[in-house]
């Protein structure tokens, strides 16, 4: 019986160990769902009338990606009326994100800044010209273009004034409208809101003669940051050899002193006038004893000296040493342009090419 038994029996099924399939997250499976819908629409969309449509390419790319999207966003967002719920889902099924409201880009529509604004506006009168008066001229100028107040505040004539006294000396504005003609003006008669500034326009290109001057003036380039186009000299011939070597257009203002023993030919149309307070031809004085004054050689047609006075005062006062010389010496082809300028001379003799006596031009 029991070898019976073990022949019957059934064979014992031996349980073998299941391979471990990979774990899937949840993100897989939400990609496995859209694919699926998509089968599903393209089973549907092959029918008859699937090949009609100019955007099935479309409906099968981009509507099961945001199939889930869609459905979030549907139920977390309120009801919507028909209109709004149209526009909506087709916005979210094509992937187009809503317009945003255009801001303005005005300046005016925009507050201005606090110091911005009290600067411009609350600052008092008084407290802006005081700052301005620290200003030179080219800055002067620039804060002029900030704004309408500053533009007037920057164009006051007390401002240029005092500018242009430090500059040219003139107690009253010097204008020189056009080549070889100058004049002073009395500011509160002239036709121009601002003589002062429009004098300084006129006279900037010129080069000064200021004995004592130059030294400072080219060793504190700080303090006169801006004025780097004016040239200084000590001395009239140097200011000369600097028209020679084309420095500048020939413009020479010598200001006030007494300029003694210098060689002063000239040989080019320049132009060399007197540059001081009060009445100017008594304040610059350029004298000789030893040599004529002033020298004008070929070529200077056209000179212009004015506004100073001119003196030939030789140590030896007899005539017979002095024959040649003069305070004025004007040699050919010459047809120079004397002006405001008082002539003297204290050599005794002959009164003949400025000798003996004195004169007003």
């Amino acid at each position: 019986m029991n070898s019976l038994r073990a022949t019957n029996r059934r064979p014992r099924r031996v349980s073998r160990p299941r391979p471990l399939l990979p774990e899937r997250n949840n993100g897989e499976r939400d990609e496995e769902a859209p694919a699926a819908a998509a089968a599903e629409m393209a089973i549907e969309e092959s029918g008859p009338g699937a090949q009609n449509s100019p955007y099935q390419l479309r409906r099968k790319t981009l509507l099961p990606k945001r199939t889930a999207a869609a459905s979030a966003t549907a139920s977390a967002c309120p009801s919507k009326g028909p209109m709004e719920g149209a526009s909506t889902s087709s916005t979210e099924a094509f992937g187009h994100r809503a317009k945003r409201a255009r801001v303005s880009g005005k300046n005016h529509d925009l507050p201005a800044a606090p110091a911005e604004q009290y600067l411009q506006q609350k600052l008092p009168d008084e407290v802006v010209l005081k700052i301005f008066s620290y200003l030179l001229e080219q800055d002067l100028c620039q804060a002029a273009c900030v704004c309408k107040r500053f533009s007037q505040l920057a164009n006051d004539p007390i401002l240029w004034k005092r500018l242009y006294m430090e500059v040219f000396e003139y107690t009253r504005p010097m204008m020189h409208p056009e080549p070889g003609r100058f004049y002073q003006i009395n500011p509160e008669e002239h036709e121009h809101p601002n003589p002062w500034k429009e004098s300084f326009q006129q006279l900037y290109k010129g080069a000064h003669v200021k004995p004592g001057f130059a030294e400072h003036f080219y060793s504190n380039p700080g303090r006169y940051k801006g004025r780097e186009n004016m040239l200084y000299y000590d001395t009239i011939e140097d200011a000369l050899g600097g028209v020679q070597e084309a420095h500048f257009d020939g413009l020479i203002f010598v200001h006030s002193g007494i300029y003694t023993d210098e060689w002063i030919y000239i040989e080019s149309p320049i132009t060399m006038i007197g540059a001081a307070p009060g009445k100017v031809a008594d304040k610059v004085v350029i004298e000789n004893t030893r040599d004529s004054t002033f020298v004008f050689m070929e070529g200077s047609e056209d000179a212009y000296v004015g506004y100073m006075t001119i003196r030939f005062n030789p140590d030896d006062k007899s005539a017979q040493h002095h024959n040649a010389h003069h305070c004025l010496e004007i040699t050919v082809n010459c047809s120079p342009n004397i002006d405001h300028c008082i002539i003297r001379s204290t050599c005794t003799g002959k009164r003949g090419g400025g000798g003996g006596g004195g004169q007003n031009l």
